[in-house]
């Protein structure tokens, strides 16, 4: 049970492992594109290629929703990003219960973006955490735990990391539930990691610049972190902290160093709407900024 592309390194694992996937649930096709037209999600198009039967119902709260699933008789399913609420009649159906793929080191970042906030709040490590799943958001009882450190990774960077880590880790897990001792989670010592808000992604050059440095690469490459430069919006992807003062969202040199609540950052890649990304240097080069511009 997952969507995105996340989930479907589990789904691959799973199937290398030899494991008899009776069936895939993902979220229903969105329409996509210019032209708007439906499609399938990365796990459902997966699926398909696997030779995997695919179910995607808008919710699984109905009686024939939750039959359906029931009757499916597994012994066990593995949720990964599935995006969808699981009913208690749900996560009773299979006979050893629900595996849920956390990209966190629970209690901690509980919710819809662990892999964001971790990045955001200057976190020095992260994980995988592989639970039994109930009722409650990410409350359940830990099987499995594995740590990376973050480093100065992107969001972008650990999700691809945690993805391959959770599959492997759950893989792991199956082959061990057996004598694998459910670990009580610390309420005390939860978090919560909300859904991401676009308009979070403006960058607020009173803040200081650790502080927007973590923003950048908390939200790389989505949504992406911006500011606005001659009324057009420029995305920052990677950016370092450096010395020096100024008015906040003022440039500094001709290097186009910002001047931040503390400190300054200095952007490394940028994306102009339409365009590819690129390092500093060339984007200065067709776009040069000059020292005293204010940004806003």
């Amino acid at each position: 049970m997952g969507t995105p592309d996340f989930a479907v390194s589990v789904l691959n694992a799973l199937a290398e492992a030899g494991h008899d996937i009776v069936a895939a649930y993902s979220q229903p096709p969105r329409r996509a594109g210019r032209g708007k037209q439906e499609r399938a999600s990365p796990v459902h198009a997966r699926a398909q290629e696997l030779g995997i039967e695919v179910c995607h119902p808008t919710s699984l709260k109905s009686a024939e929703a939750q039959a359906e699933f029931a009757a499916l008789d597994a012994d066990v399913a593995v949720v990964a990003a599935y995006g969808l609420l699981l009913p208690q009649a749900i996560l009773d159906a299979p006979k050893r219960g629900c595996l849920n793929v956390h990209g966190s080191l629970l209690p901690r970042w509980r919710g819809a973006a662990p892999i964001h906030r971790a990045v955001q709040a200057g976190d020095e490590e992260t994980g995988i955490t592989i639970m039994q799943m109930e009722a409650g958001l990410d409350t359940g009882p830990m099987l499995l735990k594995r740590a990376t450190p973050i480093g100065r990774k992107t969001t972008g960077a650990l999700h691809d990391e945690l993805a391959e880590m959770g599959a492997q880790l759950m893989v792991e897990a199956l082959s061990r539930l057996d004598t694998l001792v459910p670990e009580k989670q610390d309420d005390a010592l939860a978090t919560y990691a909300p859904k991401i808000d676009k308009a979070e992604a403006k960058l607020v050059f009173a803040k200081p610049a650790d502080v927007l440095e973590r923003e950048v690469r908390g939200f790389a490459p989505f949504p992406g972190s911006w500011f606005s430069l001659d009324g057009e919006r420029v995305k920052l992807l990677l950016a370092e902290v450096d010395d020096g003062a100024g008015e906040p969202g003022s440039v500094l040199d001709d290097r186009l160093a910002i001047a931040c609540g503390e400190g300054v950052l200095r952007p490394l890649v940028l994306q102009r709407a339409g365009k590819p990304a690129m390092s500093a240097a060339d984007f200065l080069r067709g776009n040069p900024v000059a020292a005293g511009t204010r940004l806003a």
